[in-house]
């Protein structure tokens, strides 16, 4: 079944599905086939020649024991992530702390299998990451539609609000957040932290899968003493690794033994930990990718606004900008001129993510001569 088959879709009212998965739709971006393809938030840099030499290195070595399963506790990559996590968000952790699965979406996952599940709830502020729902339904778990402000920001009084009327189990704050790119402030974070463990206890998520690009430091810190503060990120974006599918938490020990639990058996192949831990030997040339990108993002914010855009204030590799009568129409124009960027379904609003510099020039070329177009 393709995303897009609506014959397929159709088809689903002949099976006992779940009635919360009843009229959803799969999650997924468009794959065209275009000079400029922005629309993802991946990394645009490949992976350097040295660290393609070593992941092919390792791998060859991990193939030698295919016939054996897996370490399934991760043990090496788990302390590897801890020291990456430990010298670059500002607070020591052990890989006791940590917790690895395949793609941040897996962590996710089985913290809701672990935290969530029937007669449960879990909230999220939106627009915000839209597999924190489509995973809480998969798992049962009932989906809470928070508030945000105007400005995208979270609205904290609001917020704690509907944490205190739905007592939910398990909450997710997404810093910077997809797709409007808002980072969250820690009073914020501490706020709703307080909130939650008034009304539940609850398990509180704070999702960083875009956490390396921010201007502001992470929020790694503040799980220190809060047992059920996790912290969710991804070595898709800063390290360029999106067909790997790592991800990771970092939370207290007691959380990291629960999600244990409903792990499937050996879930991170051999071949897996073998090529996340190459790249974590190659941190210090990637994080300076994730420099240029940060540099390139910044220049995208200034030159929307120079040429007439709104722009929300980023701190991801993407940026959000309108407003458009209809958005949809307006990513038709631009994909017309060669260049894909996202239509997420915001309303007046798009996103693009930050590519290479000629990506990048690609497309404000496109929306300088739609805006001309749209003054003439």
């Amino acid at each position: 079944m393709t995303n897009d088959s609506t014959t397929s879709r159709n088809a689903w009212d002949e099976l006992p599905i779940r009635d919360e998965l009843r009229g959803q739709s799969p999650y997924g971006a468009p794959q065209l086939d275009v000079p400029v393809r922005l629309n993802t938030n991946e990394n645009p840099y490949p992976l350097p020649e040295a660290l393609v030499e070593r992941i092919a290195e390792r791998v060859r070595e991990a193939a030698r024991d295919l016939n054996r399963y897996p370490d399934r506790d991760a043990v090496e990559l788990r302390t590897e992530l801890a020291r990456y996590l430990t010298r670059t968000a500002g607070h020591e952790v052990t890989a006791a702390h940590v917790w690895a699965a395949n793609g941040s979406n897996e962590v996710l996952q089985q913290l809701l299998q672990t935290f969530g599940g029937p007669r449960r709830t879990a909230i999220g502020f939106e627009p915000s990451y839209s597999m924190h729902a489509l995973i809480s339904r998969g798992t049962g778990t009932g989906w809470i539609s928070g508030p945000r402000n105007d400005d995208f920001t979270i609205d904290v009084d609001a917020a704690r609000t509907a944490i205190a009327e739905h007592r939910p189990e398990v909450v997710f704050i997404t810093s910077p957040n997809n797709p409007t790119g808002t980072a969250v402030e820690a009073d914020t974070v501490l706020a709703l932290y307080d909130a939650a463990q008034a009304a539940g206890p609850s398990i509180v998520v704070v999702d960083e899968a875009y956490g390396e690009f921010s201007h502001q430091p992470s929020l790694l810190p503040l799980i220190e003493g809060r047992r059920n503060l996790v912290l969710s990120r991804t070595m898709s974006k800063a390290f360029g690794a999106a067909g790997l599918r790592l991800g990771y938490l970092a939370a207290d020990p007691a959380v990291v033994d629960a999600v244990q639990l409903v792990r499937l058996p050996y879930h991170l192949s051999s071949i897996t930990q073998a090529t996340a831990l190459a790249a974590l030997e190659h941190t210090d040339t990637l994080l300076g990718y994730v420099a240029q990108l940060k540099s390139e993002r910044d220049r995208l914010v200034a030159e929307l606004r120079a040429t007439g855009y709104e722009v929300t204030a980023s701190d991801a590799n993407f940026v959000q900008f309108g407003r458009f009568d209809d958005s949809h129409a307006v990513w038709r124009r631009i994909l017309d001129k060669g260049v894909l960027v996202r239509d997420n379904g915001v309303p007046g609003w798009l996103r693009v993510t930050a590519g290479t510099p000629e990506e990048n020039d690609a497309f404000l070329d496109a929306v300088r001569e739609l805006k001309k177009e749209h003054d003439a």
